[in-house]
């Protein structure tokens, strides 16, 4: 909880309290949060007491556990496929446990989604570690001492973490390259100013699966994968692994053999520490230097070193899971087993265990298969298609003329003379406005204004033909009606020329 968190959970109708200096090392005073009407308590035993709904950021502690109670809900990161046996003890307290870690990535739950909020903070972490262990500059510079070439940054793995990596690493003037197994993401990687490592490998390879996450790879896609990783070893400075999967050991992508090929003062940043590492040297929460003076930072905690703006984030996820929790705002917690991400979330609810979730209604969108090229047609084929679709032309054209003149015949036929009259006139006008109008450029106008200007067109020519009647009425009439869509028609094309003088340079 955050002071600014606190406002809105007031506004949803809840009291709010926290535990004394639990803001402290992210930058939030007690006196803070006191200032937004929050209780403040000495000790977690008090707070597990007087509160009903109890946030936390990291998995609990079985002596936590041990405080809930039934009709109490927890909320914080479980792992609850890690946690077998801290799931059976919070089922038998009869406590609802809410894992901010299995909220489903879906479109509408990216409000609550906790793993991205810090999935992204270390990813940017990760790129400051890398600079402050690297010492040289990440933009290349001229100056008069000499020229500094820029630093070459490898991002393993697209996700949220990499993309974040991959930004920063971009805006602080790096050479950047970024790999991933689903090709995908080459476009988003490189509209961010990167360049997307492709390999040379003939089968198709997508790496994606469902809850937006990247699929284990095949053995031989992953020897492709390790021999590029190789070849490039030697001319990258720093090496970002975000490769992981929940509930998964992190695949081992930076092995030994490459940091042994990279230059002295490079640096590996491993993302993927706490689960084992992507990098064969990494040791979790830990700095080492290697045999060849390669820096690899195994860190665990990359979002705690930045703590104010990771409580900002995490702060504002739980705050939007309390709401879908209240939909009254009245203060009251509403479990809806029913609701895609409450119910995904959940891992025990009322005394039973609701670990793994049934999967959403709603999908997170995986990969987009490639669509076919088009066949290039040859010259040949080309020729033979523009006659057909002529004489199809034709035909249709010809097949109207004669029906029309048929009609017209019939009409004619048992019509009076003053009505073919006025029809002819009718016909006239259409034939004239639609000539007019479809031989104009497409770009002097919008297709609305074609259909408008048509309309205005036949109105006049029938207007200029009745101003001449004997009946004062008729050449009132006629005469407004010229005027009218003679002011739609002038109108209507100073509108198009200010639209088009929009997209051309001054």
């Amino acid at each position: 909880m955050t002071p600014d968190s606190a406002i809105q959970l007031k506004k949803l109708g809840y009291d709010c309290v926290i535990e004394a200096g639990a803001g402290k090392a992210a930058g939030f005073s007690d006196d803070a949060y006191r200032a937004v009407g929050v209780d403040v308590v000495e000790t977690a035993e008090t707070l597990f007491a007087s509160v009903d709904v109890i946030a936390k950021v990291r998995p609990p502690e079985p002596a936590e556990v041990d405080r809930l109670s039934s009709g109490k809900t927890l909320i914080s990161f479980f792992y609850p496929a890690q946690s077998k046996d801290l799931l059976e003890q919070a089922k038998s307290t009869g406590a609802n446990v809410i894992a901010m870690d299995m909220v489903p990535r879906i479109s509408r739950a990216q409000k609550m989604d906790a793993l991205s909020s810090m999935a992204n903070i270390a990813g940017y972490r990760a790129v400051i570690e890398a600079g402050s262990n690297f010492g040289r500059f990440f933009t290349g510079q001229v100056t008069a001492a000499g020229k500094v070439p820029p630093a070459k940054v490898l991002v393993i793995g697209a996700g949220v973490a990499g993309l974040a990596a991959i930004g920063t690493a971009t805006s602080l003037g790096a050479i950047t390259y970024a790999f991933d197994v689903r090709p995908e993401v080459a476009e988003q990687i490189e509209s961010m100013g990167a360049q997307f490592v492709y390999l040379d490998f003939t089968e198709a390879q997508d790496g994606a699966a469902t809850g937006g996450y990247a699929a284990p790879s095949s053995p031989e896609f992953r020897e492709k994968q390790l021999a590029k990783f190789r070849e490039l070893a030697p001319e990258i400075d720093i090496v970002i692994t975000t490769a992981l999967i929940p509930g998964r050991d992190a695949p081992k992508l930076w092995l030994a053999d490459m940091v042994a090929a990279m230059k002295p003062g490079s640096v590996v940043i491993d993302l993927a520490a706490e689960r084992g590492g992507n990098c064969d040297l990494t040791v979790p929460d830990q700095k080492i230097v290697s045999d060849n003076g390669v820096t690899v930072v195994g860190y665990t905690d990359f979002p705690s070193r930045m703590a104010a703006q990771s409580s900002t984030l995490y702060s504002t996820n739980i705050r939007h899971m309390m709401t879908d929790l209240t939909p009254a705002k009245d203060g009251v917690l509403v479990h809806n087993m029913e609701d895609d991400v409450i119910r995904g979330a959940t891992v025990t609810y009322q005394g039973e265990i609701t670990f793994p979730p049934p999967p959403p209604k709603i999908k997170a969108i995986a990969a987009a298969k490639p669509k076919e090229k088009a066949k290039e047609l040859t010259p040949e084929e080309k020729r033979a298609n523009e006659i057909a679709a002529f004489k199809a032309q034709t035909k249709s054209q010809v097949g109207l003329l004669v029906v029309a003149t048929l009609l017209l015949l019939l009409v004619g036929a048992y019509a009076p003379e003053s009505f073919m009259g006025h029809f002819i006139v009718f016909v006239l006008a259409c034939f004239i406005g639609f000539s007019v109008i479809w031989n104009v450029s497409h770009s002097l106008h919008t297709p609305l204004m074609a259909v408008t200007n048509a309309i205005s067109g036949i109105v006049i020519l029938g207007a200029l033909l009745q101003v001449g009647s004997s009946n004062w009425l008729v050449v009132i009439l006629a005469s407004l009606s010229v005027l009218i869509a003679t002011i739609n028609i002038v109108g209507g094309f100073l509108v198009t020329r200010r639209m088009l003088a929009m997209f051309q340079k001054s």
